[in-house]
């Protein structure tokens, strides 16, 4: 299986299945020297952890990361810091019920990559999706964890929230409310909005899609004009998510409205008057804030009856059973600011490379 490999500098590969011993992630081209606090890498994983309430899956998954590599603490020191030897990450699962997937052997879940799955390589683990299953994204936070300590030496920060749930969409975009209730949104009021949308729909059996925000300070210089242009990279790594089926960079859809005078930011003496361009010019950074959108797909999983076939290509009625979020939000959320924090950390070392040189 090709393709588990992100980046071209700063490169990490992801491995392991939902329900096998555990997954986990290699960061090869980490520079030495980074402080590594475990209670920060934890603090991350447990913002993508399952088993906590809401739109969450039932399954109990601590999510411990286990460093393996690439780390020693100098002497004198509390803290361990990179070695810029590759740096290997791992989480066990503790929680699989691989019985509950028993009944799924010979039928095809609608709206997951089994029959895609078992079209190109001939064989696949049914129980939750084997390596294409979400519980993959632990890996991400992991990785994406060691970049954000990086990112912050540079003074670049990255932050997603939930704009939209079900239908719910917010009216004001306030960040310091999003660490305050469950689905990281920067509206009270629609939190609790989207809180009442969720419970109507496990009730009905069925789950939610929505929209999620990410916004990063980014200095200027990051990205090339080219194929590798910034914004391609970004839409790249955040539709690598399973759940994501769309991207929208600054005024994303909304530009094809627009006249040229009205989407074009005026430039001032104090900086970009406006932001349609998301932070980004010619596929490099501006300088100003880099505005991302993503549109959540709802769970394929559902207790409902649905219409599929077996092996044989025989009709038959589905009901998907086992433990399932409601919405991959708000789960999802850490998740896309591993992908925006990896991008942007191996753009970052291909600048400082190309400046080292100049």
């Amino acid at each position: 299986m090709a393709g588990n490999t992100f980046g071209k500098v700063f490169r990490v590969t992801t491995w392991g299945e939902s329900h096998g011993t555990g997954v986990g992630a290699v960061i090869d081209g980490c520079p030495p020297g980074i402080i590594l606090d475990p209670l920060l890498l934890q603090a991350e994983m447990d913002r993508r952890r399952p088993g906590q309430g809401g739109a969450s899956s039932p399954r109990k998954e601590p999510d411990e990361i286990e460093l393996l590599s690439g780390i020693f603490t100098p002497l004198g020191e509390d803290l361990p810091r990179t070695t810029g030897t590759p740096l290997s990450l791992a989480i066990y699962n503790k929680d699989a019920h691989s019985k509950s997937y028993d009944s799924l052997r010979e039928i095809f879940r609608p709206g997951h990559g089994d029959i895609s799955y078992l079209a190109k390589y001939g064989i696949r683990d049914h129980r939750g999706g084997g390596r294409a299953s979400a519980r993959e994204t632990a890996a991400r936070v992991a990785a994406g964890a060691v970049a954000k300590q990086l990112l912050l030496a540079h003074d670049i920060k990255v932050c997603a929230y939930t704009v939209a749930l079900g239908g719910v969409k917010v009216q004001k975009r306030d960040l310091s409310v999003i660490n305050s209730n469950r689905f990281f949104c920067p509206d009270g009021d629609a939190a609790e909005q989207m809180e009442e949308r969720v419970l109507e729909v496990r009730k009905q059996g069925d789950t939610l899609g929505g929209i999620v925000e990410i916004v990063a300070d980014c200095p200027a210089g990051l990205g090339e004009p080219v194929f590798d242009k910034l914004e391609a990279d970004l839409a790249h790594a955040l539709m690598s998510i399973g759940a994501v089926k769309g991207v929208e960079v600054g005024a994303g859809f909304r530009v094809a409205e627009m006249l040229g005078s009205e989407n074009n930011d005026p430039i001032t003496p104090e900086g970009f008057s406006g932001n349609n361009a998301g932070g980004i010019l010619a596929g490099i950074s501006n300088g100003d804030t880099i505005v991302l959108r993503v549109a959540v797909k709802p769970i394929p999983s559902i207790s409902k009856e649905q219409q599929s076939v077996n092996l044989e290509n025989e009709a038959v009625t589905i009901k998907v059973g086992g433990r399932h979020d409601i919405s991959a939000i708000p789960r999802v959320i850490p998740v896309c600011e591993a992908m925006v924090r990896l991008t942007l950390a191996d753009h970052l070392l291909r600048h400082t490379a190309i400046s080292a040189k100049g």
